[in-house]
């Protein structure tokens, strides 16, 4: 007679909700380092040691072998090549969601795509009748952006209060948004396209597709051959970012072990008797390490790479971001220039808008599905938090201005990022204080 497990049961919800959860708390943390570094960076960029503090992102870095050289400022490996990783954790918690998650219902995912839809559309639509007749006209992409480690750490300041289904709403949106992002810079702020480096990164993803397919396993390999598609879509004009994207949607999504196998596996190594087993070129040893590879293998890739890079992304190179992009020097700026101006009413207003109305208009054509839970009133002020652009607004912007005029972009960035999250926790402890009082 089987013996009864001493777990608790496992439900099949629990292989969706667990990553979610999982990536939530890492999010909302992140949030908290992210806002850290932005207010050291915001202190050293206006202190005695401004100078300094803002040459050291300057510093040039990199290799030189004869005439061949590969070297950019200390910044520009950050934003180049450490936020190939953010994009990369980005696509594994796109494709998770699509596949395995909520997400994978299409009129559901088309909620938050017409949201991140609208989230680019209007803002981008405001700026562009803004910036008229003035320079910076090129800077359209800065207002497309949502950050999603703020948002998700303003939702946790409000705890429990918030409901589940908001929150995966935002999280998806931002996520899409950050996609949509990640396309503009690759194809709007690319250069000329050299096509012989741009067909030895295409000749690189087919050698990863055909790895996985033949069952190559090893991380390592994978980073590597990702390495030198960097270095190729590098080389052709696009954006090497755009490797993170692609990668992270390439991995797969099926578990190598399935439960049956693993439970055989494990199986094998607890009927042996206890006792000292293990040591030696023994076959208790080789089942053992058997069992700790089914046991790592029997998660997706997806979801092994996620829980291994999330951490870093979040408490890393995100923060590393803010740190090499957020100074800014404030005294005797003209906060109202008509870049930060157009920057400040694109993402305050138009982001709000443009979620509210194109999620609205997806419902009432029947093209979406709103989930039980998300009212009319609590999805219109969670959507004024989009407008907090932060990271990816000041990624484009770095691509889009001038060093003249990227200080005020800057300045728009975070006024914005300021007021919506302002905005959106105000009103969001509004509804949660008059659901508490019904």
């Amino acid at each position: 007679m089987p013996r009864e497990s001493t777990g608790l049961p496992h439900e099949m919800a629990d292989r969706f909700t667990g990553p979610f959860t999982r990536f939530l708390k890492i999010e909302a943390a992140a949030g908290g380092a992210l806002l850290l570094a932005t207010l050291a960076a915001l202190i050293l960029s206006n202190s005695a040691w401004s100078t300094p503090f803002l040459a050291f992102w300057q510093t040039p870095v990199g290799l030189h072998f004869g005439a061949w050289e590969v070297a950019r400022p200390l910044q520009g490996w950050i934003n180049d090549g450490l936020m190939t990783l953010f994009f990369f954790v980005v696509a594994l918690e796109l494709k998770r969601e699509l596949v395995l998650g909520e997400l994978r219902h299409l009129r559901m995912a088309a909620l938050s795509i017409a949201g991140a839809l609208g989230g680019m559309l209007v803002p981008l639509a405001i700026y562009l009748v803004l910036i008229a007749g003035h320079p910076g006209i090129r800077g359209w992409g800065t207002v497309m952006a949502t950050d999603t480690a703020f948002v998700i750490g303003c939702l946790a300041l409000l705890g429990s209060r918030i409901p589940p289904t908001l929150r995966l709403f935002l999280l998806s949106l931002a996520i899409f948004d950050d996609v949509g992002a990640i396309l503009v810079v690759a194809f709007g702020y690319g250069h000329a396209l050299n096509w012989l480096p741009l067909a030895m990164g295409v000749f690189g993803l087919s050698a990863v597709a055909g790895a996985a397919w033949i069952g190559i396993k090893s991380v390592p390999i994978y980073f590597l051959v990702g390495g030198a598609i960097w270095f190729c879509f590098d080389t052709s004009g696009l954006h090497p970012t755009f490797t993170g994207v692609i990668l992270g949607l390439m991995t797969p999504t099926g578990a190598w072990v399935n439960d049956a196998r693993l439970r055989a596996i494990l199986g094998r190594v607890l009927a042996y008797e206890t006792g000292e087993r293990w040591s030696g070129d023994t076959a208790e040893r080789r089942d053992l390490r058997r069992a700790g590879t089914a046991v790592m293998e029997a998660l997706s890739p997806v979801e092994r790479l996620e829980m291994m890079l999330h951490p870093w992304v979040g408490f890393a190179i995100m923060p590393i971001f803010a740190l090499a992009n957020a100074g800014v020097t404030i005294s005797g700026l003209d906060l109202w220039r008509p870049v930060s101006a157009a920057i400040f009413a694109a993402l305050v207003f138009g982001k709000p808008i443009g979620v509210f109305v194109f999620t609205w208009l997806a419902v009432r054509l029947g093209l979406a599905t709103r989930t039980a839970g998300l009212s009319w009133p609590l999805l219109a002020a969670g959507s004024l938090l989009t407008g907090i652009g932060f990271t990816m607004s000041l990624f484009i912007a770095g691509q889009a201005y001038a060093p003249a005029m990227l200080t005020a972009a800057k300045i728009g960035i975070l006024a914005a990022s300021v007021v919506s999250a302002s905005a959106g926790i105000l009103m969001l402890s509004v509804l949660a204080y008059r659901k508490s009082a019904a």
